[in-house]
């Protein structure tokens, strides 16, 4: 048996056979780390949970359809649109994803769209929090991304949910403000119904605030969440701009979305660098038109999509930069064409881009047939002008109650944002709604563990595997009609050696390291692959080489 013989600054030395052994009076501890994606993601969707329950299946006994099944409901928990979001998400989970230090970010984007359409084709039904029907009766007021994912979370949890919406199809700016052929109707659709299979009553063609009072809603449900789209466009204000052949871009793709042919003749113009710019532009082409977008900053600062800025190049869309909108030329009664400032850029603004500024006396004219203004947007808020503070939107607290009783809202009529940003404030404000009605605690800790970062991790220890890529339509294929959609979803085949990429960033992942480099048999390798890990603590001298080639950063020294 070792024995002791002396102490020297932290360390100790036994006598051992003959020889001495130093060693260090820390100790291994398996801590889980936050992994980037997820926390990067408004919604904190399981990310690193969903790509391993693939990326282990076979090592794990199980089929891929028992993992695909598995992942999905993995996802289901705090989204009910993957096929949705895998398709218009613009995957900040990504941005941040370790493995874009070696060969390039996970596909975690379209990953989900595949599993959202996996679980589509096999018709799974998302797992109920309870089989319990509860007494008491919630209104959501708007059947866009946030009051859906309001709607879906309080299913779950057992409560009776009528959703009203103005219009004559749920969807809001999912159905509305993005083109079919970045977001198909069925897909939608089919995401929506399986919501309201799940007990969801919807009314449409009932606009709360005029059709139907804000406050019967009040008096008649026991808790109210709202969810205006912004769907109502700003005007350019510039002379001129008064004219049939104008349009905000909200109003345009409503129209064609609506299934309205709109006649924009030979050449659109589109003014604005968001989303709703590309996507106006993208359809003018399909419509036959020459396209071309006008905006008063540079590439780098556009806040629109980067694919989809690519993809209206790729299709010959034209973008003038740094040049803006002073008048507006109209003859018989329509626009014409356009007098345009040159800018060029100044110090940054409060929203961190640099401020376009004119240049004195440089000018020139653009011609058009149809003329676009996508330069910003916001709800309708007649009759929730109650809710507003200020010169402000609807404001809430961090569970997303407002200053009214029994009101909570999210999405568009807080600030602009993501559909994954009005995902989040659904599925928060749905457990804040759960807690007040029910009187149930509910825990709302905050998640206390650190991100991991790829710097300390081991990343040699992954070899390199190149990203896979969906089906691209060639752009001259993608132009004949609307509802054509440019990306394919992944192949089985691709879903798979995509999870195979995920570097389990801070959580174990069976790989074996720790026990093969320990020589004092101090970690204790499960019999049954899944199972967890454990230490001999006893059996330790702390010579840290667990924890140095642990590759995903799980074990720390303490």
């Amino acid at each position: 048996m070792a024995k002791v013989v002396k102490k020297k600054r932290g360390m100790r030395t036994f006598s051992a056979g003959g020889s001495s052994v130093e060693t260090s009076p820390l100790r291994p501890q398996f801590i889980e780390k936050r992994p980037p994606c997820a926390d990067k993601c408004p919604n904190h969707n399981q990310i690193r949970k969903m790509l391993m329950t693939i990326q282990k299946a076979e090592d794990y006994g199980k089929s891929y359809d028992q993992a695909f099944e598995e992942a999905w409901h993995i996802f289901s928990e705090t989204t009910p649109f993957p096929s949705v979001c895998g398709r218009v998400c613009p995957h900040p989970c990504e941005t941040e994803c370790n493995r874009k230090e070696k060969e390039g970010a996970v596909a975690i984007n379209d990953t989900e769209r595949f599993l959202g359409d996996y679980a589509l084709n096999k018709g799974l039904v998302p797992k109920k929090i309870t089989d319990q029907i509860r007494s008491q009766r919630i209104a959501v007021v708007g059947s866009g991304p946030g009051g859906l994912s309001c709607a879906y979370h309080l299913a779950r949890n057992g409560y009776p949910v009528t959703v009203f919406e103005a219009y004559s199809k749920a969807g809001g700016m999912l159905r509305y403000g993005i083109p079919d052929y970045r977001l198909p109707q069925n897909i939608l659709d089919a995401e929506i119904q399986r919501i309201l299979n799940m007990g969801v009553e919807l009314k449409c063609n009932t606009y709360v605030g005029r059709d139907l009072e804000m406050g019967k809603l009040h008096d008649e449900y026991a808790a109210v969440f709202v969810a205006l789209g912004a769907q109502k466009g700003y005007k350019l204000k510039v002379e001129g701009e008064i004219a049939p052949n104008v349009f905000t871009g909200t109003e345009f793709l409503f129209r064609v979305n609506s299934g309205e042919r709109v006649e924009v003749g030979s050449h659109v113009v589109v003014v604005g660098g968001g989303d709703t710019a590309i996507d106006a532009a993208r359809i003018a082409r399909r419509l036959g038109a020459k396209s071309t977008i006008l905006y008063r900053r540079t590439r780098e600062e556009m806040p629109a999509i980067n694919e989809e800025i690519e993809g209206a190049l790729e299709e010959q869309v034209d973008i003038i930069y740094l040049a803006a909108p002073m008048q507006i030329f109209q003859k018989d009664g329509k626009a014409v064409g356009m007098k345009c400032q040159k800018m060029q850029l100044g110090e940054p603004d409060s929203s961190g881009r640099r401020r376009p500024v004119p240049m004195e006396g440089e000018t020139f004219d653009l011609e058009f047939t149809t003329l676009i203004a996508a330069i910003s947007q916001e709800p309708n808020f007649g009759g929730f002008e109650g809710l507003i503070e200020g010169r402000d939107w609807i404001k809430t607290d961090e569970r997303f109650k407002t200053k009214g009783d029994k009101i909570w809202a999210g999405g568009d009529n807080l600030n602009l944002g993501l559909v994954i940003d009005a995902i989040s404030h659904g599925r928060i404000a749905a457990k804040a709604i759960h807690e007040a009605v029910s009187g149930e605690s509910v825990l709302w800790e905050p998640d206390q563990r650190g991100v991991i970062r790829f710097d300390t991790m081991k990343l040699s220890f992954y070899e390199n595997r190149d990203r896979n890529k969906p089906t691209i339509l060639p752009a001259g294929d993608r132009l004949g009609k609307l509802d054509l959609e440019i990306a394919h979803s992944f192949e089985q085949d691709q879903a798979i050696a995509e999870s195979k990429r995920c570097m389990s960033c801070g959580m174990c992942f069976d790989c074996g390291s720790c026990w093969s480099y320990c020589q004092d048999n101090a970690v204790i390798k499960p019999l049954i692959k899944g199972q967890p890990y454990a230490f001999k603590l006893d059996y330790c001298n702390g010579c840290k080489k667990c924890a140095e080639n642990c590759p995903c950063g799980y074990i720390e020294m303490h």
